[in-house]
């Protein structure tokens, strides 16, 4: 398949040119249920939209299955698989319109280009895994994962496909019929066993064995043949590189009992401690190494890579995800040419549309250099310790850093969920990041400039710290980072005639900022940086270029108009968060304990509980995301915070023109239009008028 735009089959006679809110403009590819069509909203949002087909319109059952996937959908948090963005089950006409995923099939691009190797094959493993991590906590059984429903987009593998997922809960039990691609079945599925996630991690080993060979592991000239081989045989693993090659073993083990859960999996190859679920943090890291490049190696060292203990020290692999109003987060796509740092390249391919109508189009990547290896098995015992109690590796690669970002996400994201549509990493608490994320310098002496405005000047180059992990604020993905703050950046930049091409954006924690000015390794935060909370810092203060206020995030239309009315109710309390405790000191709440933002709004878009507490801006930006369910900002205003733009120390000259710049951003209709943008889905009544001046010293 040749590069370019995908290669969609115009409408036929007697196709609808529009459904919900998008326009459709030409065939995907159609399934046994329904035609899958390729739609465009009015922001640009492009959809693969599907649509039960008229002779099924009139059918209960056949409408229930099609509930049924949107359910599945729905439920699953956005890392690694595609999110939903818009439905109709009711209409005459029902659909279901998720995100439409750019990239081929893992099958197509093993055909054409062979075996993935190195660390396209690693970044497979971990994406596929955050996936089917992200699919069974949210209480699905994929039942049909497989090659065919693994697409390779620019920002990662994708598993698609929910048409015949069931969904597990309290009064239903899946049943042995046995659904699925024979060559990728479980032993259970063909047995007549119960049918339950560790049916979806067998096929899950068979697919990765599949990308590192080019071959059906349990293929056969007939369906006898290879019922037999998934029954009776074992598969050579030695191809892969370890401890994949460990985990896929575990994987193939024909009793599901003793396979591990797809949480482990992921923790596994992720480097981590293996004990508990895996969290929305894991999940984001997971989406995130999957969407890197530079992401070379799994995780090999640490003494907590045994399945059966959680003991020793876990890598320090990610910063803790930050907090509602200050610091950063991830969404959407790059602003344009702005360059984002350790971003790869992307590409695009054909159009398929996988089973049960999924569509796609885009990239492959096959794998590069070798990874370096490790103890291998995932089952205890097979982990060697030394003297010291550390797990003793083995080399015969290249052994590189696992970089850890938060992001899917959602991406996630994720990280993302498929419901609420995040695909974001690890969600903000309300102080910040905590740990340093930020690139170190180059030891090569850089000239020396009187101010951050002199420099850009004269080299048209500035390097901005922002957040990465909130949508509609910060948010890095594969490609770029995007959302209010980054726009805000640029248009700052802009004004000190540094175009948007001569930007480079870093991923900055909250603890970093005031180093990271110091020591020029960026020259400006613009990352949700609350005066209020850190005038102490040993920096300049520009601005601010908004206001922002503890609020509270409730459904539009609840019951919940003011603070009063939420005595007696659930609200979230995200780890860190200093907006719940000042809710809890108010008013009396149930506090729902959460371990981020993205666990708060799953709870929320599910009724689990009545509000979010945080900063307005942040959790509006996570609101705009939900395409199915309408959310508002309350408007209580309980505090202020001032975001402001950190600049190094004493840099008055500096400081004097951003706060021209964002006079001029009010005054001339900018800033409403970038809160419009990122914010316009919700009800949110955000600040307009431009705050007043800090004095700038």
């Amino acid at each position: 398949m040749g590069n370019g735009m995908p290669q969609i089959a115009p409408l036929q006679p007697g196709d609808p040119t529009r459904l919900g809110p998008f326009v459709l403009s030409g065939r995907l590819g159609e399934g046994g249920q329904g035609v899958v069509y390729f739609g465009q909203d009015q922001a640009g949002e492009r959809a693969a939209v599907k649509l039960l087909h008229v002779k099924f319109s009139g059918d209960a059952t056949a409408r229930s299955r099609f509930a049924r996937e949107l359910r599945a959908a729905q439920r699953v948090a956005s890392f690694c698989t595609a999110r939903v963005l818009a439905a109709d089950l009711e209409g005459d006409t029902p659909y279901i319109a998720s995100e439409f995923i750019d990239g081929r099939s893992l099958r197509e691009a093993v055909e054409e280009s062979g075996p993935l190797t190195g660390s396209g094959l690693e970044r497979l493993a971990v994406g596929t895994a955050t996936a089917l991590t992200a699919i069974h906590q949210a209480g699905i059984v994929h039942r049909d994962f497989k090659p065919d429903n693994v697409l390779l987009a620019v920002d990662g593998p994708r598993v698609v496909d929910f048409g015949i997922a069931r969904i597990l809960d309290s009064t239903a039990t899946i049943t042995s019929r046995a659904i699925g691609t024979p060559a990728y079945m479980a032993p259970e599925q063909i047995s007549g066993g119960k049918v339950g996630p560790p049916a979806d991690v067998f096929s899950w080993a068979s697919t990765i064995a599949y990308a590192a060979t080019g071959d059906v592991v349990f293929g056969g000239n007939s369906i006898a043949v290879v019922l037999n081989r998934i029954l009776n045989h074992d598969i050579d693993t030695g191809m892969l590189p370890e401890p994949l090659g460990g985990v896929v073993r575990a994987c193939l083990r024909k009793s599901p009992d003793e396979r591990p859960t797809a949480d482990q999996i992921l923790m596994r190859l992720l480097g981590r401690a293996v004990s508990g679920d895996a969290s929305a943090v894991v999940l984001s890291e997971g989406a995130a190494h999957a969407a890197d490049p530079d992401a070379t190696r799994l995780a090999r060292t640490g003494p907590g890579r045994a399945l059966a203990t959680g003991a020793g020290t876990r890598p320090a692999l990610s910063s803790s995800g930050p907090t509602d109003h200050r610091s950063g987060g991830a969404s959407g796509g790059a602003s344009g040419g702005v360059t984002r740092e350790g971003a790869g390249p992307g590409g695009h391919g054909a159009v398929r549309a996988g089973a049960g109508g999924s569509a796609v189009a885009g990239p492959a990547r096959a794998g590069m250099e070798p990874p370096g290896t490790g103890p291998g098995a995932i089952a205890p015992g097979e982990i060697e310790p030394d003297a010291t109690g550390r797990a003793r590796r083995r080399r015969r690669g290249l052994v590189g850093a696992l970089v850890a970002v938060l992001a899917v996400v959602a991406a996630g994201g994720a990280l993302v969920a498929a419901k609420t549509g995040f695909a974001f990493g690890g969600a903000p608490e309300e102080s910040g990041t905590g740990d340093a994320v930020v690139s170190p310098r180059s030891s090569r002496p850089s000239p020396t400039y009187a101010s951050v405005y002199e420099k850009a000047r004269r080299t048209k180059r500035l390097t901005i710290g922002v957040r990465w992990d909130v949508p509609g604020v910060g948010l890095e993905q594969a490609s770029g980072f995007s959302g209010f703050d980054v726009d805000v950046a640029t248009s700052i930049a802009r004004s000190l005639d540094v175009p948007a091409s001569g930007i480079t954006f870093r991923r900055i924690g909250v603890n970093d900022r005031v180093r990271a000015l110091t020591d020029h390794t960026v020259d400006m935060v613009v990352a949700t940086y609350s005066y209020d909370d850190n005038r102490d810092d040993a920096v300049t203060f520009a601005g601010p270029y908004y206001t922002a206020h503890a609020d509270l995030l409730v459904l539009a239309g609840s019951r919940i108009k003011k603070l009063e009315d939420l005595a007696g109710r659930r609200m979230c309390a995200p780890a860190g968060s200093t907006t719940a405790r000042l809710v809890a000191g108010k008013v009396d709440v149930e506090q729902v304990r959460a371990g981020n933002y993205a666990q708060c709004m799953d709870l929320l878009t599910y009724g689990k509980v009545d509000a979010v507490p945080g900063d307005d801006l942040i959790i509006a930006g996570f609101a705009d995301r939900v395409a199915s369910l309408k959310l508002s900002v309350l408007g209580l205003r309980l505090t202020d915070q001032r975001y402001a733009v950190g600049l190094p120390r004493k840099d008055v000259r500096t400081c004097r023109a951003v706060e021209d710049a964002i006079s001029r951003m009010y005054d001339d209709g900018t800033m409403r239009d970038l809160l419009r943008k990122h914010f316009g889905n919700v009800d949110f009544d955000p600040e307009r008028d431009a705050p007043p001046r800090f004095a700038c010293r």
